[in-house]
């Protein structure tokens, strides 16, 4: 996404994109439709080797960047996921990494999500309520050395696989992030259906969930908005990466495609079509680079990453769109894989806050600062 990478992350961005071509490409990704996860155990532990899971880690538990800015190393990678479509919950399983990390939880989980042997996930998102940290209806309370969690979450990724959540829930002093183990009595696990074909959502419940008190992780509320920040940025960069390649195959396919003795590409109409296209892609691309920067350095990054997903994830679906009315009746076919990255920037458009979500919260910051 960057103009200019350091030898180290051009290496990085290299390996990761052969990986991706070896091991991830459109063929093998519509191979993964009609399997229970989506994606490949070993896979991901593969991905786990190449660093896919340890740049937010502490340095002490393996962890570390590429360059100084491990969340913009992380970023490459997520574009170039978007670029193929690709499976696996990288997107959660990075902010449960950076969370167990500062929270100082158990040190054998964190060592087993690093190396991919173990699956954490997040559970954020709950039914009939807004995206964030406040008004949450699921809760913990302390009972002597345990804890208890009750309440419901939707959109889970990869729960189904996954060996632990990290559950956001109302402490009753503020937000906080339980570590629950998805065996746990009380957690039911529920698949639902998604336009997504490789990812898999679920919803889950917490019926008096008993754990340790130390699975409360110990962060404070700006930690665990920046943590969301980071889920949000790495989701938006693969989107971004989504786009790109979809704008990039269509530019191809109108200037090949000839219809009245004329390639597409050169009609006046689909030239102002495709600047727009090229307008927003460029943009998402600065604003989604800008919020990453602000999170990395927690200075107004509430703002940043919300007018980044204000942006993207309005203008993302209706690029693709447009470029499945290029492509013609080809383009509505199941054989063509521009449905893929349709399916892919629609449910990232709809998961880490909505468009609606975000604006309002830009509209809390404004009416604070007024306020102030």
């Amino acid at each position: 996404m960057r103009l200019r990478l350091s030898q180290d992350q051009e290496l990085f961005v290299d390996t990761t994109r052969r990986f991706l071509a070896d091991n991830a490409d459109i063929a093998t990704v519509r191979g993964l439709i009609d399997t229970v996860d989506g994606f490949d155990r070993e896979w991901w532990r593969r991905a786990a080797e190449l660093g896919w899971t340890t740049l937010l880690a502490p340095v002490d538990a393996g962890g570390g960047g590429v360059s100084d800015d491990p969340l913009a190393d992380l970023l490459e990678i997520s574009f170039q996921r978007g670029r193929v479509v690709a499976p696996g919950p990288f997107t959660p399983a990075n902010v449960a990494v950076a969370a167990l990390g500062d929270g100082g939880s158990n040190g054998v989980l964190l060592h087993a999500a690093i190396e991919g042997a173990s699956i954490v996930t997040l559970a954020v998102d709950e039914p009939r309520r807004r995206w964030g940290v406040t008004d949450l209806a699921t809760t913990v309370r302390r009972t002597g050395e345990q804890v208890v969690v009750d309440g419901a979450k939707i959109l889970v990724e990869s729960a189904g696989a996954a060996d632990a959540l990290l559950v956001l829930a109302d402490a009753g002093d503020g937000p906080a992030i339980v570590v629950v183990p998805t065996d746990a009595p009380g957690v039911t696990i529920e698949a639902r259906r998604s336009p997504e074909l490789v990812r898999r959502f679920y919803d889950v419940r917490f019926e008096a969930v008993s754990v340790p008190a130390e699975a409360v992780l110990v962060l404070d509320r700006a930690a665990i908005e920046r943590l969301l920040d980071i889920g949000v940025v790495l989701q938006l960069a693969e989107t971004v990466g989504a786009l790109d390649r979809v704008l990039e195959f269509t530019i191809e396919w109108a200037f090949d495609r000839y219809s009245f003795g004329r390639s597409l590409a050169s009609y006046q109409e689909l030239k102002h079509r495709f600047a727009d296209m090229r307008l927003w892609l460029e943009a998402s691309k600065a604003t989604v680079i800008d919020a990453a920067v602000a999170v990395s350095s927690g200075a107004n990054h509430i703002e940043l990453v919300s007018s980044a997903v204000s942006y993207v994830n309005d203008h993302g679906p209706e690029l693709v769109q447009d470029c499945v009315q290029m492509h013609g009746g080809m383009g509505v076919t199941w054989e063509h894989d521009i449905h893929l990255y349709l399916r892919r920037v629609t449910v990232n458009s709809l998961t880490y806050g909505t468009v609606a979500d975000h604006r309002e919260r830009l509209a809390a910051l404004i009416i604070e600062g007024a306020n102030a």
